[in-house]
């Protein structure tokens, strides 16, 4: 049998399909919609690729809320060390930054997709540009090929690799769950996870730019969801920032009962009593200040204001005639300022998709789907997200990487069955 696995999708999962195919010297047809391999992971980590995390695969797995053990095969196929390696051996040398992020020393993820696409060329992969797959082909229950513009490409196997909703300009349009479904398989509701947050406070706007590390965000709807602790940023929207993408993804369901409030303890390595303390050195010190400079030392310039705000403080008066009771609605608002979100920001700003292929139906040893045959899945389709810090793109990489060699393994058992 001369008919090729065909990958569909250029992105992270496809490309190392496409190579785990080739390197078992099967044929490969890997078809891109865009005139470019890898318009996302350019993106990706500022442009800088976060391409894994140097984590143990246990807290890996933690990574991924609900989903994490479907990742165990996939994983132990491709693990971080072994991408680390692969990387390496391509000429990508590679460094770890805080939280165990592994970035390219040059901080230029163009320098990923350079070496990946030299690695492909050197493989029998037939890699087509600028075409657009329309559909899926079947014969019977069995993948038999797939449909272009251009028009059949026959297939032995097929690997669906088209990533999500988010990013649409990269390629990701949501075309791969059109397939999947049309072909019987189950789609979970789609949302946006690591994504930004708008807040229905004004002031937000003002402080647009504005970094804060160090910090505690709690978010609450009815009980609390969860908190995190780290750095975040305010916007002109609302805020963003690592500890405000981790929350945004159960944030984002809740959004759906009802509001959500966000409280941020802008001083969590201190007690109420050590922080009022604190307070009060500094009110002695600034004694014949106007409140609004008086809190110079313990917040930035541009918060001294929201901060007075909400703690229903005048900011011109003499600190001398602040009480007590003042001082410590002060103290409740700098361990619990107060935000309200609204929504999150749209799907197509995402960092990634949440939601997908069910993974009750794709075999997690293969990525092959048991519904239909000699059809794989690998990447954002499948319904698996983490949070920030180089989970996803890894699990990108090992599901694509598995998902190709369990293709190839199926092509060379059907030649020799021949």
């Amino acid at each position: 049998m001369n008919s090729p696995v065909v990958v569909v999708g250029g992105g992270a999962a496809g490309i190392l399909a496409a190579i785990g195919a080739a390197e078992k010297e099967v044929p490969v047809v890997l078809l891109e919609k865009n005139t470019r391999l890898g318009l996302k992971l350019l993106i990706t980590g500022k442009g800088r690729s976060n391409l894994t995390n140097t984590a143990p695969l246990d807290f890996f797995i933690q990574q991924f809320p609900g989903h994490g053990r479907f990742l165990y095969s996939a994983l132990a196929n491709l693990s971080n060390n072994d991408l680390i390696s692969f990387f390496h051996r391509l000429g990508v040398e590679l460094k770890v930054e805080r939280g165990g992020r592994v970035f390219p020393v040059s901080d230029r993820s163009k320098d990923v997709v350079e070496a990946l696409s030299r690695y492909l060329a050197k493989l029998p992969v037939d890699l087509r540009l600028g075409t657009n797959v329309t559909g899926v082909n079947l014969t019977g229950n069995t993948v038999t090929g797939v449909k272009t513009e251009q028009g059949l490409v026959t297939a032995h196997a097929v690997i669906l690799a088209t990533g999500g909703l988010s990013y649409p300009r990269t390629g990701s349009t949501g075309d791969g769950y059109r397939f999947a479904q049309a072909l019987g398989h189950t789609v979970t509701p789609l949302r946006p996870s690591l994504i930004p947050l708008e807040t229905k406070e004004n002031w937000v706007a003002d402080l647009s730019g504005l970094t804060l590390k160090n910090v505690k965000v709690t978010a609450w709807g009815k009980k609390k969801l969860g908190e995190e602790f780290g750095e975040m940023l305010f916007t002109h929207f609302g805020v963003s920032g690592p500890i405000i993408l981790t929350l945004s993804r159960i944030v984002v369901r809740e959004l759906e009962k009802g509001p959500v409030r966000l409280s941020i303890n802008l001083k969590p390595a201190l007690d109420r009593d050590t922080l009022e303390r604190r307070v009060i050195r500094d009110f002695d010190k600034y004694a014949s200040k106007h409140l609004k400079n008086a809190l110079v030392d313990l917040l930035p310039q541009k918060l001294i204001q929201p901060v007075l705000n909400i703690s229903n403080l005048d900011p011109h008066q003499p600190v001398h005639q602040v009480t007590r009771k003042e001082r410590q609605c002060l103290v409740d608002t700098l361990q619990g300022l107060p935000l309200t979100v609204t929504q999150a920001r749209p799907i197509a700003e995402a960092i990634v998709t949440s939601g997908g292929v069910s993974l009750k139906e794709v075999n997690p040893k293969t990525m092959e789907s048991k519904i239909v045959s000699n059809l794989y899945f690998a990447g954002e389709i499948l319904d698996l997200d983490g949070y920030t810090g180089g989970y996803n793109l890894q699990a990108a990489f090992s599901t694509g990487y598995l998902a190709g060699r369990s293709a190839a393994g199926r092509h060379h058992s059907s030649r020799r069955d021949q």
